[in-house]
C-alpha cells in the first residue's frame, strides 16, 4: 500500500517557491504515478491543512553531457498546492 510519505518526496525550497509562499502556494516534487486526488490526501495527512486546489506539472528530463558521452536526468513531477485562507505550513 501506497503511503502519503510515498507520493510527496519533498519540498522544494527554490528562489520561485519560496515567492509564492506569500500567495499560500507551495511547490512539492511528488512521486510521477501521484493524480491531483492523490497529492491533495497526502499533503492534508502530513500537514494538517486544508487544501484549496492542486496544479501539477510534469518536468522532462534535461540533456546533459559527461566528457563525450550524452544523456538525460530523470524526468519528474512537480506539484503546487494552494492551500485555503487561514491554512499555513511551517517551513524552517
Amino acid at each position: 500500500m501506497i503511503t502519503s510519505y510515498d507520493i510527496i518526496k519533498c519540498l522544494l525550497r527554490t528562489e520561485k517557491g519560496t515567492l509564492v509562499e506569500k500567495h499560500r502556494q507551495y511547490v512539492f516534487r511528488v512521486t510521477p504515478k501521484a493524480t491531483k486526488t492523490d497529492i491533495r490526501k497526502a499533503v492534508e495527512d502530513i500537514y494538517k491543512v486544508k487544501v484549496q486546489a492542486v496544479n501539477v506539472v510534469n518536468v522532462p528530463g534535461k540533456l546533459k553531457r559527461v566528457r563525450v558521452k550524452y544523456g538525460y536526468t530523470s524526468d519528474w513531477k512537480k506539484a503546487v498546492v494552494t492551500l485555503k485562507e487561514g491554512n499555513k505550513i511551517e517551513v524552517a
